[in-house]
């Protein structure tokens, strides 16, 4: 006869919570995360990372967006934030503000403003 076998968690939650040590929401640096957060790794040796940190050290060696490495390693946002707040701290990664094109020198496409302006007056 074997042993009965324990119940999973189809959520995930458990597994979050794991992950997360228990908390719910960033602190520190990372409080101010949206989706558009821009997070890049800084070079260096990795160890004693757990794997998920790892995971994302590793996805970030290009600038990434919060909501692409949410999708890339299939992470709610707020799951995710926590991490990013272990690595920030830990000054494995930096996060950055996207550049607005504004800023970067491209201005908003003024002939496709008045376009859609055009647009909406004759609706």
């Amino acid at each position: 006869m074997s042993a009965p076998r324990r119940p999973t968690d189809p959520s995930g939650l458990e597994r979050y919570y794991v992950l997360t040590r228990g908390r719910s929401g960033p602190g520190g640096a990372a409080a101010g995360l949206d989706v558009a957060t821009l997070v890049v790794s800084r070079p260096g040796p990795l160890p004693g990372l757990q794997h998920e940190h790892e995971e994302i050290v590793r996805l970030c060696r290009e600038p990434l967006s919060v909501a692409e490495l949410g999708a890339h390693l299939g992470l709610p946002f707020n799951i995710l934030a926590v991490l990013l707040s272990d690595l920030l701290d830990a000054g494995r990664v930096e996060a950055r503000d996207p550049v607005p094109a504004h800023v970067a020198g491209r201005g908003p496409d003024l002939a496709l403003l008045e376009e859609v302006l055009s647009g909406l007056e004759r609706l």
